[in-house]
């Protein structure tokens, strides 16, 4: 661990591969920062360009701001009122800004374990910084900083005296998690599970667990590999590339020391969970939730931490809002898990959904998969048919899922299973499932992050009451 870091001319140049001149004197920054509207006295500006918006056309207002040093990819124009200010010129800003995280990363010191997967990712990094805060100084992804620019970020505003980060790694297309892992050289590899997401980009699941695999390709062989137990793929083709990496979940797949076993569920979906011959009820719900707290205690046991710290500091984790969580709403109780969804992860949820041990009936509002390509329509439908199979009430199905379930022609209807009601949008399936409820049931809420369906809660506090403090999850 390095406390004596700071970012120089001259740091700033080694780490862009630059030549720094020190007759031209040296400028030390405070920080690095990417957002021109935050920039204090003292910083580092680099200037990224996106689809919508380019950073070099806020370089000035960045200097104006205090920026002593900008890192750009063509000539800008600075206030004339302002000098001494050092101009980095790079090929790429956001290839400079992994470069400048990178450089950081190796004089920190600390130990790095990432995280990826096509779900759970957040929930294990949460997990993990709950498991290891007792030993160690951790720090972690904020939210969901899971990409190019968040990764970076969250490696360079890590503190001086952390002992180790806790990164978690998103991809939509090749290439991104072993360009991530190349920016953050982890020490330690979890990978989650896998499962037919971002198929526009990945193509199949066969791509996509070739993907995620990159995390194992890319970690030091010296530090602990890590995977959960579904699907059976996982852990035979990681163990193809690192025969040592460690399987934990629920199956006979998982290694003896990191199984577990899911005992009876409570009223909330949380399972109480025998491993190692402790019994815990941890706070996520769900036999997925279940899988995710042993894959963290497996990694938090494989580096060391003790026992009765790792499952305190664990157990102590909720859902995230709209992750999973649970709120009242009058009588209603409502699962809100509008962040992700996959066929694995609506599958998921539907399950834990159905298992719910509610007197009062169940009603599931399914938002569309998105990026899954070609497959698109099918995957729809074997989502939609596994719920139809479940023991639930009502089903609205609304955009691919409205598709899915009429070719296209929105119907309505009850055959053997739950009753059907299909909107094309997510504001008619709310209009049309409003007047079956009785304001006791439960409802879930779960589609993909663009789909925002949770701005149907609003909807739901007007119709049937205030809402109560949200609960444990769900």
């Amino acid at each position: 661990m390095n406390t004596r870091f700071r970012w120089t001319d001259r740091t700033v140049s080694e780490a862009l591969g630059l030549t720094w001149d020190p007759d031209t004197g040296t400028t030390s920054y405070r920080r690095v920062s990417t957002d021109s509207r935050a920039v204090g006295a003292g910083d580092l500006f680099v200037a990224l360009r996106g689809e919508r918006f380019d950073g070099h056309d806020f370089a000035a207002q960045a200097v104006r701001g205090g920026a002593r040093g900008i890192v750009v990819s063509r000539m800008v124009e600075l206030p004339a009122a302002v000098g001494g200010v050092s101009c980095f010129r790079v090929a790429n800003t956001l290839a400079a800004l992994g470069d400048l995280a990178n450089h950081r990363r190796l004089a920190l010191g600390a130990d790095v374990v990432a995280v990826t997967g096509s779900s759970g990712k957040t929930t294990v990094k949460e997990l993990l910084l709950g498991a290891l805060h007792s030993s160690r100084r951790v720090h972690a992804t904020h939210g969901n900083r899971n990409n190019r620019i968040g990764v970076p970020l969250t490696i360079l505003e890590a503190p001086a005296d952390a002992e180790m980060l806790v990164l978690e790694m998103g991809t939509s297309e090749p290439g991104e998690i072993a360009l991530l892992t190349s920016v953050a050289q982890p020490d330690h590899a979890v990978v989650t599970t896998v499962s037919e997401a971002h198929l526009t980009g990945l193509g199949s699941l066969a791509g996509v667990l070739d993907e995620k695999l990159d995390l194992i390709r890319g970690a030091a062989v010296s530090g602990i590999a890590v995977v959960g137990d579904e699907p059976a793929e996982l852990a035979r083709a990681a163990r193809a590339i690192r025969p040592d990496t460690r399987v934990a979940g629920l199956s006979a797949r998982a290694d003896a020391g990191l199984r577990g076993r899911a005992l009876d569920p409570g009223p909330d979906g949380t399972y109480r969970i025998e491993v190692g011959g402790r019994v815990l009820r941890p706070g996520l719900p769900g036999l997925h939730g279940a899988r995710n707290v042993l894959l963290a205690l497996a990694v938090a046991r494989l580096l060391g931490v003790a026992e009765d710290a790792a499952i305190a500091g664990a157990s102590e984790v909720t859902p995230a809002p709209f992750r999973g969580e649970m709120r009242a709403v009058g009588g209603l109780t409502m699962i809100l898990d509008c962040y992700n969804a996959n066929p694995q992860s609506l599958a998921a949820a539907l399950e834990l959904l159905a298992g719910l041990a509610a007197p009062s009936r169940k009603v599931a509002v399914l938002g569309s998969m998105l990026e899954l390509g070609e497959r698109s329509g099918q995957l729809h439908r074997r989502v939609l048919e596994k719920a139809r199979s479940l023991p639930l009430d009502v089903l609205v199905a609304t955009g691919e899922f409205a598709a899915a379930a009429s070719g296209g022609n929105p119907s309505s209807g009850r055959g053997s299973g739950p009753e059907l009601v299909v909107s094309r949008t997510v504001d008619g399936g709310y209009e049309a499932l409003r007047s079956r409820l009785d304001g006791t049931e439960t409802v879930l809420l779960k589609g993909s992050r663009s789909v925002r369906l949770e701005r149907l809660l609003p909807l739901f506090e007007r119709d049937f009451g205030v809402p109560a403090a949200s609960g444990r999850g769900g």
